[in-house]
């Protein structure tokens, strides 16, 4: 029986297994990035995406596999392991999921989705729940290759979609470790008011931009408690874990934050006491977004 499966982020199956291990479930097999276990589902913060209720279905044919998907709900995600004929003909008689390259400020999508795949080809492997409302966990988005100074937006924008609020017009922001800028461009390019704090200058093209302030010292200098009150506080800084952690409880409890969104970066060994401790945070939900790397982000608000 297969109680629940777990989907790794690409090149991390090995931190997956790690924390699934510390957490006592077991992984009978795993199929690609796709860990399968016998126990029921628990949190996996370095999970891209949950398979909660799965279930391993014997098929004759395509056609059976059609109607045992299509008799439980309407949306399936496809994530493609081996067979991949028998399941691109399985995939073009269910209706489209559309995916469309998502534009700030959207958010992310909420009818139900489910995922499948073929373990064999008479072994069909579904989930009708999962936690990722995207397809195989990955948020796409119309990407700007013009205007920010690196690609590091897109783990902002992903963060603000599963959010489900954006910075906008009227709205105070700080950007802790802006440098080049690439979090500061995206706030101030959806209006809102952003001082991005870092020792390193920003990009001359993103501190030209309306509504950027700077203040050239460390992120980790700043009294939270004597700040002025921010709508967001964003953070990519390069740290430890548990400094970060650190930080981001200081402005908690000083409560001069309405929205926190921060990046933990981790090196090896993965410090998953660090990446528990931020998850037990009152409020906060940790997650191994498609655009982290070796990384978690932080999700909180008051």
């Amino acid at each position: 029986m297969i109680g629940a499966g777990y989907l790794a982020g690409e090149g991390n199956e090995a931190v997956l297994a790690e924390e699934l291990a510390r957490q006592g479930v077991p992984v009978e097999t795993w199929h690609g990035r796709l860990a399968l276990s016998s126990a029921a589902p628990v949190p996996a913060l370095w999970a891209l995406d949950h398979w909660t209720a799965p279930e391993l279905i014997e098929i004759a044919s395509i056609g059976d596999a059609v109607r045992a998907l299509r008799e439980r709900q309407r949306n399936w995600s496809h994530l493609p392991l081996l067979h991949h004929r028998r399941s691109a003909l399985i995939a073009a008689q269910l209706p489209p999921v559309k995916a469309a390259p998502l534009r700030p400020p959207a958010v992310a999508p909420i009818a139900p989705l489910g995922a499948w795949t073929l373990l064999a080809p008479d072994r069909l492997l579904l989930s009708a729940a999962k936690s990722s409302p995207f397809p195989n966990g990955v948020a796409g988005f119309v990407e700007d290759r013009a205007g920010p100074p690196s690609r590091a937006y897109l783990k902002l924008w992903e963060a603000c979609a599963r959010l489900g609020e954006w910075p906008r017009s009227g709205q105070r922001c700080l950007d802790l470790g802006a440098s080049p800028g690439g979090w500061s461009w995206a706030i101030a390019a959806l209006g809102a008011e952003v001082v991005a704090v870092d020792r390193a200058p920003l990009d001359v093209r993103v501190a030209a931009m309306p509504g950027v302030g700077f203040r050239r010292q460390s992120a980790f200098a700043l009294d939270p408690a004597s700040e002025p009150p921010v709508d967001w506080l964003f953070s990519d800084v390069i740290a430890y874990p548990a400094r970060l952690l650190e930080l981001v409880q200081r402005w908690v409890e000083a409560g001069t934050a309405a929205r926190i969104v921060c990046t933990l970066k981790f090196q090896d060994p993965t410090d998953h006491d660090a990446a528990a401790a931020a998850a037990a945070i009152p409020g906060a939900r940790v997650l191994h977004l498609s655009h982290n790397k070796h990384e978690l982000t932080l999700l909180w608000r008051r």
